[in-house]
């Protein structure tokens, strides 16, 4: 894959549900600990090595922002570092919440 593809909130859901995907979530700090999709990577500057050295670069991978906007821009940066397979989520995390239970950083507490 030379550039990566969209793909929608249902298809998202799908893929991992089967499994062996990596989802990412550009949103900023704030954004992310009020909600996010279960077992989300939040994907920073500050952790974007950590999550390249701990990921293969042939497991698939969704990203996903606000809206579906930047998340495209991110995705063609990970497949320029060497990720086989990049998806941006089509309308964000937004659409996904309207769809899909989600978690909180509460959550975990």
């Amino acid at each position: 894959m030379e550039q990566f593809a969209h793909i929608s909130v249902t298809e998202t859901q799908q893929k991992l549900a089967e499994g062996h995907v990596k989802l990412v979530d550009i949103r900023d700090e704030q954004a992310f600990a009020a909600g996010h999709i279960e077992g989300a990577w939040h994907l920073t500057n500050g952790s974007l090595n950590q999550f390249m050295a701990e990921n293969e670069f042939d497991t698939p991978v969704i990203v996903c922002c606000y809206h579906g906007v930047s998340s495209q821009q991110a995705a063609q940066y990970l497949i320029h570092q060497g990720f086989d397979e990049v998806y941006s989520m089509d309308g964000g995390f937004e659409a996904w919440r309207n769809l899909y239970p989600y978690e909180t950083s509460n959550d975990a507490d």
